[in-house]
Protein backbone atom coordinates (compact mmCIF):
# COMPACT_ATOMS: atom_id res chain seq x y z
CA UNK A 1 0.00 0.00 0.00
CA UNK A 2 2.80 2.54 -0.78
CA UNK A 3 2.24 5.59 -2.30
CA UNK A 4 2.91 6.49 -5.84
CA UNK A 5 2.48 8.78 -8.53
CA UNK A 6 -0.27 7.04 -9.64
CA UNK A 7 -2.02 6.47 -6.85
CA UNK A 8 -4.92 8.75 -5.36
CA UNK A 9 -3.94 10.29 -2.05
CA UNK A 10 -4.72 8.39 0.71
CA UNK A 11 -7.05 9.74 3.23
CA UNK A 12 -5.26 10.94 6.66
CA UNK A 13 -6.11 9.39 9.98
CA UNK A 14 -8.23 12.21 11.26
CA UNK A 15 -10.44 11.96 8.03
CA UNK A 16 -10.45 7.98 9.21
CA UNK A 17 -12.08 9.16 12.60
CA UNK A 18 -14.42 11.46 10.88
CA UNK A 19 -15.64 8.70 8.59
CA UNK A 20 -16.27 6.38 11.91
CA UNK A 21 -18.72 8.76 12.87
CA UNK A 22 -21.37 7.71 10.67
CA UNK A 23 -22.99 4.43 10.15
CA UNK A 24 -21.71 2.42 6.93
CA UNK A 25 -25.24 3.14 4.94
CA UNK A 26 -24.84 7.10 5.19
CA UNK A 27 -21.55 6.38 4.15
CA UNK A 28 -22.68 4.46 1.08
CA UNK A 29 -25.22 7.88 0.76
CA UNK A 30 -22.41 9.68 0.00
CA UNK A 31 -20.43 7.47 -1.72
CA UNK A 32 -23.34 7.01 -4.47
CA UNK A 33 -22.77 10.25 -5.78
CA UNK A 34 -19.64 10.12 -6.23
CA UNK A 35 -18.82 7.08 -7.55
CA UNK A 36 -18.48 5.52 -11.28
CA UNK A 37 -19.36 2.43 -10.40
CA UNK A 38 -22.89 0.58 -10.33
CA UNK A 39 -24.10 1.63 -6.90
CA UNK A 40 -26.96 -0.74 -6.89
CA UNK A 41 -24.61 -3.72 -6.98
CA UNK A 42 -21.00 -2.83 -6.23
CA UNK A 43 -18.54 -2.07 -3.34
CA UNK A 44 -21.03 -3.79 -0.70
CA UNK A 45 -21.39 -7.28 0.54
CA UNK A 46 -24.27 -9.06 -1.36
CA UNK A 47 -24.60 -12.28 1.26
CA UNK A 48 -25.37 -11.34 4.95
CA UNK A 49 -22.22 -10.41 7.46
CA UNK A 50 -23.03 -10.52 10.89
CA UNK A 51 -21.49 -8.03 13.20
CA UNK A 52 -20.26 -9.70 16.45
CA UNK A 53 -19.98 -6.38 18.24
CA UNK A 54 -22.52 -4.04 17.51
CA UNK A 55 -21.60 -2.01 20.70
CA UNK A 56 -18.28 -0.92 19.02
CA UNK A 57 -20.15 1.05 16.09
CA UNK A 58 -18.65 1.48 12.68
CA UNK A 59 -14.39 0.65 12.03
CA UNK A 60 -12.67 2.13 8.80
CA UNK A 61 -9.49 0.60 7.85
CA UNK A 62 -7.28 -0.30 4.90
CA UNK A 63 -7.93 -4.15 3.90
CA UNK A 64 -5.03 -6.40 4.22
CA UNK A 65 -5.95 -9.89 2.56
CA UNK A 66 -5.86 -13.75 3.85
CA UNK A 67 -7.10 -16.86 2.98
CA UNK A 68 -7.28 -19.86 5.44
CA UNK A 69 -8.89 -23.84 4.70
CA UNK A 70 -8.49 -24.79 8.43
CA UNK A 71 -10.02 -28.60 6.89
CA UNK A 72 -6.76 -28.60 5.42
CA UNK A 73 -4.58 -30.29 7.27
CA UNK A 74 -1.52 -30.18 4.76
CA UNK A 75 -1.16 -26.72 5.26
CA UNK A 76 0.57 -26.43 8.62
CA UNK A 77 2.78 -28.69 7.30
CA UNK A 78 3.26 -27.57 3.92
CA UNK A 79 4.48 -23.54 5.46
CA UNK A 80 5.41 -24.44 9.17
CA UNK A 81 6.45 -20.76 9.01
CA UNK A 82 3.11 -18.94 7.23
CA UNK A 83 1.74 -17.62 10.63
CA UNK A 84 5.94 -15.55 11.07
CA UNK A 85 5.30 -14.54 6.96
CA UNK A 86 2.05 -13.57 7.26
CA UNK A 87 2.51 -11.28 10.66
CA UNK A 88 5.21 -9.69 9.10
CA UNK A 89 2.92 -8.97 5.83
CA UNK A 90 0.58 -7.08 8.16
CA UNK A 91 2.94 -5.45 10.25
CA UNK A 92 4.14 -3.57 6.77
CA UNK A 93 0.94 -2.47 6.01
CA UNK A 94 0.18 1.05 7.55
CA UNK A 95 -2.71 1.13 9.64
CA UNK A 96 -5.48 1.60 10.40
CA UNK A 97 -6.34 -2.30 9.10
CA UNK A 98 -8.93 -4.63 8.54
CA UNK A 99 -7.97 -8.06 8.06
CA UNK A 100 -10.30 -9.31 5.01
CA UNK A 101 -10.28 -13.63 5.43
CA UNK A 102 -11.84 -15.74 2.73
CA UNK A 103 -12.49 -19.15 4.20
CA UNK A 104 -12.06 -21.85 1.55
CA UNK A 105 -14.00 -24.30 3.66
CA UNK A 106 -17.30 -21.98 2.82
CA UNK A 107 -20.17 -23.10 2.72
CA UNK A 108 -18.83 -25.38 5.85
CA UNK A 109 -17.56 -23.58 8.71
CA UNK A 110 -14.65 -26.20 10.08
CA UNK A 111 -12.67 -23.84 12.27
CA UNK A 112 -12.11 -20.12 13.38
CA UNK A 113 -9.00 -18.36 11.78
CA UNK A 114 -9.87 -16.08 15.09
CA UNK A 115 -9.62 -15.94 18.57
CA UNK A 116 -8.40 -14.59 21.57
CA UNK A 117 -4.75 -14.79 21.14
CA UNK A 118 -4.72 -14.26 17.22
CA UNK A 119 -7.27 -10.94 17.96
CA UNK A 120 -4.46 -9.84 20.23
CA UNK A 121 -1.54 -10.03 17.92
CA UNK A 122 -3.32 -8.19 15.36
CA UNK A 123 -4.71 -5.50 17.59
CA UNK A 124 -1.14 -4.77 18.01
CA UNK A 125 -0.06 -4.91 14.42
CA UNK A 126 -2.46 -1.85 14.55
CA UNK A 127 -5.79 -3.72 13.08
CA UNK A 128 -9.26 -2.79 13.98
CA UNK A 129 -11.34 -5.89 13.18
CA UNK A 130 -12.00 -8.58 10.78
CA UNK A 131 -14.14 -9.72 8.01
CA UNK A 132 -14.11 -13.09 7.65
CA UNK A 133 -16.21 -15.39 5.57
CA UNK A 134 -16.25 -18.28 8.34
CA UNK A 135 -15.94 -18.34 11.70
CA UNK A 136 -14.75 -16.65 15.04
CA UNK A 137 -14.07 -17.47 18.83
CA UNK A 138 -13.39 -16.39 22.04
CA UNK A 139 -16.05 -14.16 21.48
CA UNK A 140 -15.90 -12.09 25.29
CA UNK A 141 -12.26 -11.78 24.95
CA UNK A 142 -12.47 -10.50 21.79
CA UNK A 143 -14.61 -8.07 22.67
CA UNK A 144 -11.74 -7.06 25.57
CA UNK A 145 -9.47 -7.11 22.81
CA UNK A 146 -11.56 -4.48 20.89
CA UNK A 147 -11.11 -6.29 17.77
CA UNK A 148 -14.33 -6.33 16.18
CA UNK A 149 -15.62 -8.95 13.67
CA UNK A 150 -18.05 -9.46 10.89
CA UNK A 151 -18.48 -12.98 10.08
CA UNK A 152 -20.89 -16.00 9.73
CA UNK A 153 -20.94 -17.64 12.83
CA UNK A 154 -19.28 -18.82 16.03
CA UNK A 155 -17.46 -22.20 16.47
CA UNK A 156 -15.22 -23.76 18.85
CA UNK A 157 -12.37 -25.05 17.45
CA UNK A 158 -9.37 -23.78 15.08
CA UNK A 159 -9.32 -26.89 13.16
CA UNK A 160 -6.06 -26.27 10.96
CA UNK A 161 -6.19 -23.19 10.89
CA UNK A 162 -3.32 -21.32 9.40
CA UNK A 163 -2.32 -18.70 6.83
CA UNK A 164 -2.75 -20.13 3.43
CA UNK A 165 -1.56 -17.06 1.05
CA UNK A 166 -1.96 -13.33 1.64
CA UNK A 167 -1.63 -10.18 0.30
CA UNK A 168 -3.87 -10.91 -2.76
CA UNK A 169 -7.30 -10.55 -3.91
CA UNK A 170 -9.90 -12.53 -1.85
CA UNK A 171 -13.81 -12.54 -1.82
CA UNK A 172 -16.22 -12.53 0.95
CA UNK A 173 -20.03 -12.70 1.39
CA UNK A 174 -19.87 -12.16 -2.28
CA UNK A 175 -17.98 -8.79 -2.91
CA UNK A 176 -14.12 -9.02 -4.11
CA UNK A 177 -11.53 -7.41 -1.67
CA UNK A 178 -7.88 -5.96 -2.72
CA UNK A 179 -5.42 -5.47 -0.89
CA UNK A 180 -5.36 -1.70 0.25
CA UNK A 181 -8.83 -0.82 -0.33
CA UNK A 182 -10.75 1.79 2.10
CA UNK A 183 -13.82 -0.70 4.26
CA UNK A 184 -16.51 0.85 6.24
CA UNK A 185 -18.43 -1.53 8.50
CA UNK A 186 -20.76 -1.79 11.18
CA UNK A 187 -23.70 -3.84 11.77
CA UNK A 188 -25.41 -3.30 8.57
CA UNK A 189 -22.68 -4.83 6.55
CA UNK A 190 -19.78 -3.41 4.56
CA UNK A 191 -18.64 -0.89 1.69
CA UNK A 192 -15.58 -1.73 -0.08
CA UNK A 193 -14.47 2.07 -1.46
CA UNK A 194 -12.77 2.09 -5.26
CA UNK A 195 -9.32 3.74 -4.41
CA UNK A 196 -10.22 6.64 -7.06
CA UNK A 197 -13.64 7.58 -4.95
CA UNK A 198 -11.61 7.84 -1.22
CA UNK A 199 -10.83 11.53 -2.01
CA UNK A 200 -14.18 13.05 -1.92
CA UNK A 201 -15.86 10.42 0.42
CA UNK A 202 -15.78 12.07 3.21
CA UNK A 203 -17.37 15.61 1.81
CA UNK A 204 -19.45 13.61 -0.05
CA UNK A 205 -21.20 11.32 3.08
CA UNK A 206 -20.95 14.80 5.26
CA UNK A 207 -23.01 16.45 2.56
CA UNK A 208 -25.75 14.11 1.89
CA UNK A 209 -26.06 13.49 5.44
CA UNK A 210 -26.63 16.96 6.24
CA UNK A 211 -28.74 16.96 2.87
CA UNK A 212 -30.91 14.39 4.72
CA UNK A 213 -31.24 16.25 8.27
CA UNK A 214 -32.19 19.74 6.58
CA UNK A 215 -34.85 18.42 4.37
CA UNK A 216 -36.62 15.25 4.68
CA UNK A 217 -35.50 14.13 8.18
CA UNK A 218 -37.04 17.94 8.92
CA UNK A 219 -39.92 17.97 7.63
CA UNK A 220 -40.93 14.29 9.34
CA UNK A 221 -40.21 15.82 12.55
CA UNK A 222 -42.08 18.99 11.77
CA UNK A 223 -45.48 16.58 11.82
CA UNK A 224 -47.29 17.68 15.07
CA UNK A 225 -50.72 19.31 14.50
CA UNK A 226 -50.48 19.10 10.81
CA UNK A 227 -52.89 17.61 8.25
CA UNK A 228 -52.13 14.64 6.05
CA UNK A 229 -52.63 16.65 3.02
CA UNK A 230 -50.06 19.42 4.66
CA UNK A 231 -47.69 16.35 5.64
CA UNK A 232 -47.57 14.91 1.65
CA UNK A 233 -47.38 18.49 0.43
CA UNK A 234 -44.23 19.25 2.76
CA UNK A 235 -42.62 15.86 2.26
CA UNK A 236 -43.00 16.63 -1.15
CA UNK A 237 -41.22 19.55 -1.26
CA UNK A 238 -38.73 18.54 0.70
CA UNK A 239 -38.07 15.54 -1.04
CA UNK A 240 -37.62 17.94 -4.71
CA UNK A 241 -35.51 20.26 -2.06
CA UNK A 242 -33.28 17.34 -1.32
CA UNK A 243 -32.88 15.72 -4.93
CA UNK A 244 -31.93 19.57 -6.27
CA UNK A 245 -28.95 19.88 -3.58
CA UNK A 246 -27.59 16.22 -4.78
CA UNK A 247 -27.72 17.41 -8.36
CA UNK A 248 -26.29 20.69 -7.99
CA UNK A 249 -23.45 19.28 -5.45
CA UNK A 250 -23.16 16.22 -7.44
CA UNK A 251 -25.12 16.21 -10.85
CA UNK A 252 -27.51 13.51 -9.64
CA UNK A 253 -30.74 13.33 -7.31
CA UNK A 254 -30.20 10.85 -4.14
CA UNK A 255 -33.31 8.45 -3.25
CA UNK A 256 -35.79 10.85 -3.01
Amino acid sequence: MSQTDSQPPRLSYGDLLQLKRWNTPTIYNGWEQITRHDASKDGFNLEEARDFMPQMGPMVGYAVTVVCEPSNRRHPQDNPDAWSQYRAYVAGVPGPKIVVVQDLDKPRVIGSFWGEVNSGVHRALGCVGTIVDGAIRDLDEMNNVGFKALARRMCVGHAFSTPVRWGDEVEVFGRAVQPGQLIHADKHGFLVIPPEDEARLLEAARFMDDNEGQTMIAAARDAAGRSMSELLQRFDAAALCFGQNAAAKFGGRGEW
